[in-house]
Order: C-alpha cells, then structure tokens, then sequence
C-alpha cells in the first residue's frame, strides 16, 4: 500500500514538473558562481566533488547490504533505506548518496529515484529563490 501511495506521489511530482515546463513558468537555468556552464548541474553541487570522507547519518545498518546487488532486495530492506532518506534534511541526501556509494552500498532504485527527486527539487527551489 505504500508504494501505492509513494508511487502516486512521485508521478504527481513529475507531472507537476513537466507541466510546468511545458508552459513556460520553469524559469531558465542560470549559471551559478563558480561554474562554467558546461554542465546541467553545477560540478561543486554534484555526487562526483563532494568529499571522499565517509559520513554515516545514523545509518550504519545499511553497511549489511555493501556489495548487494539492487535487484536483490526484500521490501522490508527498501523500507530501512526509505527510514534513513526520509529522516535526512535536505541538504544532507546528496551527501549521504555519496556516502553510500563510498561505503559499495547500492540502493534500490525506488529509493534513488526519491532521493534524486528530493536534490532535484531543492535545486531547483534554489534556482527560484
């Protein structure tokens, strides 16, 4: 039921998104400081320049799961991701990607789908703001 509902959530997040660029009220993307333009995102704002240090966000369960396949995993073990990302700021859910990616945890796609959805709107409220 859940996912149900988290299912529904995430497309009508997406159609919002879309509809709005499609009419034109999505503002340009403008190139913040210190960027060179050439990229959809800023490089100082993405997973690949963050920090190689190790952060745990009270999630230290999830080093069980270093070298699981994605595919693999039950839906109790997707909720103990969704647990974490859900608990997370904002601010905090691309560094803990990175983190995670660090420690050779591969997370379920729904919850990368989430997580991105999550950065993606916060980028973008930055963008508007």
């Amino acid at each position: 039921m859940i996912y149900l509902i988290a299912g529904i959530v995430l497309i009508l997040i997406i159609s919002s998104f879309v509809s709005r660029r499609e009419t034109g009220s999505v503002p340009e993307k403008t190139t913040p400081d210190g960027c060179c333009g050439a990229h959809d995102v800023c490089e100082s704002e993405t997973l690949l320049a963050s920090s190689d240090k190790i952060v745990y966000y009270e999630d230290e369960e999830l080093d069980n799961y270093a070298g699981v396949s994605k595919s693999s995993f039950t839906d109790d073990q997707i909720e103990e991701f969704r647990e974490v990302l859900y608990s997370l700021k904002e601010e905090e859910v691309s560094s803990w990607l990175k983190s995670l990616q660090l420690r050779n945890i591969t997370i379920p796609d729904i919850i990368k789908e989430e997580a991105l959805m999550i950065v993606s709107e916060r980028r973008y409220q930055n963008e508007t703001a």
